[in-house]
């Protein structure tokens, strides 16, 4: 019996043929795409971003970078290729003309414990494909961006990169680019930032430069020459989907995931409860007891496992709740774990020791709760 190893096969006949798929593009046939929320369809927090600071997060995954100045909004948006219905748009709000080793742009992370299967740091490193589909406006057609891969090696050495510069149209286009495998260095092997994938808008005169076509040891964000500024236009946007990062040096169809499925993945670093905006403006998110007249105690039990014990903060207007509204005055982080967090909530008084008190939203159906543990 022979074994095929195939990305795309229309027709398999003949006098005795037997033959054994066993992978794609030199992949697996399921979980081939690495990378989380490539379809844009995920966005927890909101479905538009504005005022944004360094290395704040917009869609699931995606990170917004700040070197110098960028003034970027970010939308969920319904714009798609065929086969899609979710694209970010990233639209550019007030123009900057980058100096020295500025930069605008993006960022996407993955743990280094799920690259393993890339072999990097030995003789026999595995290639790895990305693609993605992007377009732009008009005024912006035809800008050349950069696309960077950068790695972590074990031991906090720095990191590794690779780029490639990629021209965007106002058509729906797919760019695939192949990285060879790193033989010159590791990525580590924990639950801790092992690549990151970005998406460079613009960049000053010092970080512009001829393409890096070899793994280079080197801690900077690096653009090809011939980079475009983003940031010339309050008119220019960018649009992005379909991300999706897989091991071989074939780019294969992009791996569709039940919303399900692709939810529970971002869940692992961030979480909103409610998990959308509730149908009731007194929704509650948590039980728990009074443990003196001023302050109670709930416990949230997480639907799936964070990636390490996850910071809080919370969103709208929120009350506590023991048969009459109790005004909160604070909400802290107790203790926390990956799999739950115990909530300690203040209130002015109205408790006493020992009371049943639910935790809910105050008049305000978009209030919630977030648990985060990004990279």
């Amino acid at each position: 019996m022979s074994t095929l190893n195939v990305d795309s096969l229309k027709t398999l006949s003949g006098n005795g043929i037997d033959a054994q798929i066993v992978s794609i593009g030199g992949g697996g046939l399921s979980h081939r795409n690495k990378f989380i929320n490539g379809a844009m369809t995920i966005s927890q927090r909101a479905t538009s971003y504005t005022s944004l600071s360094d290395n704040q997060y917009t869609l699931d995954r995606f990170k917004h970078i700040i070197r110098g100045t960028n003034d970027s909004h970010y939308t969920q948006v319904s714009d798609h290729p065929d086969n899609f219905t979710k694209s970010m748009k990233v639209k550019c709000n007030s123009t900057y003309t980058p100096s020295a080793s500025d930069n605008a742009g993006f960022q996407s992370m993955l743990e280094g414990q799920d690259l393993q299967d890339l072999n990097f740091g030995s003789a026999n490193a595995n290639s790895f494909t990305v693609s993605f589909y992007a377009k732009s406006a008009s005024q912006n057609n035809n800008h050349q961006y950069t696309f960077q891969i950068r790695t972590f090696p074990s031991g906090g050495a720095t990191s590794r990169i690779k780029n490639f510069p990629f021209t965007v149209t106002t058509s729906w286009q797919r760019f695939t680019f192949t990285f060879t495998g790193d033989t010159g260095a590791d990525i580590r092997n924990d639950n801790q930032l092992g690549m990151a994938l970005l998406w460079n808008l613009n960049a000053g005169p010092d970080d512009i430069t001829s393409q890096y076509t070899d793994w280079t040891t080197l801690g900077k964000f690096m653009c090809v020459t011939g980079q475009s500024n983003f940031l010339d236009n309050t008119n220019n946007e960018f649009y992005l989907t379909g991300v999706q990062l897989e091991v071989g040096d074939t780019a294969t169809t992009f791996e569709h995931r039940s919303f399900g499925d692709e939810l529970t993945r971002c869940q692992r670093y961030f979480q909103r409860i409610p998990s959308a905006p509730a149908s009731s403006n007194y929704y509650f998110l948590a039980n728990g007891a009074a443990h003196d007249t001023n302050a109670f105690l709930c416990n949230f039990h997480f639907p799936t496992t964070m990636r390490s014990n996850p910071s809080l903060s919370t969103t709208g207007n929120l009350r506590g709740y023991n048969g009459g509204g109790l005004t909160i005055s604070s909400i802290i982080l107790n203790s926390s774990s990956v799999a739950g967090a115990c909530v300690q909530v203040a209130t002015s008084s109205g408790l006493s020791a020992k009371d049943s008190v639910s935790l809910g939203q105050n008049n305000d159906s978009d209030a919630s709760v977030q648990f985060t543990a990004e990279l």
